[in-house]
Parts: structure tokens; sequence; C-alpha cells
């Protein structure tokens, strides 16, 4: 892994180096979130291929419309 730098602005802005913009698809309006982890600082993208790559890594738990179903169902009956 290749180490790229970059320095934080006066108003707390940071530049993404471009060979890394390239590689990750991050074009002007790219929204990013950044978690942290073991002292760490994650960047990660929220492009198109990101969003398809979780498809599908919900499926075993019960679906979001099944709950919301199912809690008016319950407020139906009070």
């Amino acid at each position: 892994m290749k180490a790229e730098t970059s320095v934080v602005t006066t108003k707390g802005q940071l530049v993404i180096p471009a060979r890394l913009r390239r590689r990750y698809g991050i074009k002007k309006g790219t929204r990013v979130t950044f978690l942290e982890d073991g002292g760490r600082i994650i960047v990660q993208p929220i492009t198109h291929e990101f969003i398809r790559g979780l498809r599908g890594s919900l499926k075993e738990e019960p679906s979001a419309l099944a709950s919301l179903l199912e809690s008016r169902k319950r407020e139906r009956a009070l």
C-alpha cells in the first residue's frame, strides 16, 4: 500500500489525492462517510459501486417493509 499525504486547510477541508479519486470514482458531489476504527479515520466514498456492493447484505434480517407493516397493524389494533 502506497502512502499518500495531504494537508488540512484552516477550514478543516482535506484534498483527496487525484490518484485515489480516480481509483475510487470520487467526483465532484460524491458523498463520503468518515468512520473511526481503533484510532484511525476511514474515508468511505458513497458511490453507485459501493451501494451495489451492499445489495443482499441484509437478506437474513427481517425486511424493513415487513417490520413497518407489522407495526402499523399493531397500531390499528389499539
